[in-house]
């Protein structure tokens, strides 16, 4: 093992220790790792960092993403070794830029649902049945539902604790009575094939289903609903159903005249988010939101005149 190999699994094996989780900081540092022992380097030097940031992608801002990566280590690895360089803060341009989701309408979750259904084995497809209807009525992210633990889950009060999520939150959400009714099915099934099972949501193995896997089998599901993104949009995700839950739930409230920007931090905490700025970002993002956002203001600002 290279000297820099063994550091870098050090300092991760630190982070996780403090309660960092690094789904993809980890896997992105020692892919770094393996870019310095390739070149037959044992140093972190800004050139290399910048060379490996700059080499698999376009994009300007995942780029200074997979940069941020390494000065972090950098900055934990020059206190141990002087000699290491630190890419400087202004290397790539940081310019955040949110891609708008794919909003799927009601028929189209439904068809999403139907499409899981010719899924094989048949557990595999009522899982997936069960993780699609759960993602659109919960706006839970696809990683939560994977972890989420059979006790996580209770059907009888008709509530789900999702753990030591993102940011280390954990949260309560509610479910419907028709989400209770699908999912107490989906329960029977998984019992009679996996009594065993840890999780709520198992593979056709009975083991917990993967979240990197799922994009693999979306995307044709997707597919078979006749699902497409119009052109230059980028493709459905499974994640897009956490967004069109907030965004139903948004325009629910628009509609019903309530007072959105009051009640957007309780949207915050449902969804998990660390404050109400991320969720504020769907007002911009969805142009019938933003339509009532300003039908609320005109006649404000007609009071005011």
């Amino acid at each position: 093992m290279s000297g820099l190999r063994a550091r870098a699994e050090e300092y991760l094996a630190m982070r996780r220790a403090l309660g960092f989780k690094l789904v993809s900081q980890g896997p992105r540092l020692m892919s770094f790792v393996r870019f310095c022992e390739e070149r037959g380097e044992g140093r972190v030097t800004a050139g290399l960092a910048v060379e490996w940031a700059t080499a698999t992608s376009g994009d300007e801002v995942n780029q200074a993403r997979r940069l941020d990566v390494v000065r972090i280590f950098a900055r934990h690895l020059q206190a141990l070794d002087p000699a290491t360089e630190v890419p400087a803060d202004d290397v790539l341009s940081r310019r955040y830029r949110r891609i708008p989701p794919y909003l799927y309408s009601p028929e189209e979750v439904s068809a999403l649902v139907s499409a899981a259904g010719g899924l094989r084995p048949a557990i595999r497809a009522a899982g997936w049945q069960a993780l699609i209807g759960l993602l659109a009525v919960t706006g839970m992210r696809p990683g939560e539902a994977c972890r989420l633990g059979r006790g996580d889950v209770d059907l009888d009060a008709g509530t789900i604790v999702i753990a030591d999520s993102k940011f280390g939150k954990s949260r309560l959400v509610f479910l419907d009575p028709t989400a209770v009714t699908a999912l107490r099915g989906y329960a029977r099934a998984r019992d009679g094939a996996f009594p065993e099972a840890g999780t709520f949501l198992v593979n056709s193995c009975g083991r917990p289903q993967r979240g990197t896997y799922l994009p693999h089998v979306f995307a044709p599901l997707a597919e078979a609903a006749g699902i497409q993104a119009p052109p230059g949009q980028r493709a459905p995700r499974l994640h897009d159903l956490r967004h069109v839950f907030a965004v139903a739930t948004l325009l629910d409230w628009y509609r019903d005249g309530r007072d959105v920007q009051a009640r957007l931090p309780v949207l915050s905490t449902w969804l998990g988010h660390v404050d109400p700025k991320s969720t504020y970002w769907y007002l911009q993002a969805v142009p019938e939101l933003l339509a009532l956002a300003a039908g609320r203001l005109e006649p404000a600002g007609e009071e005011a005149r």
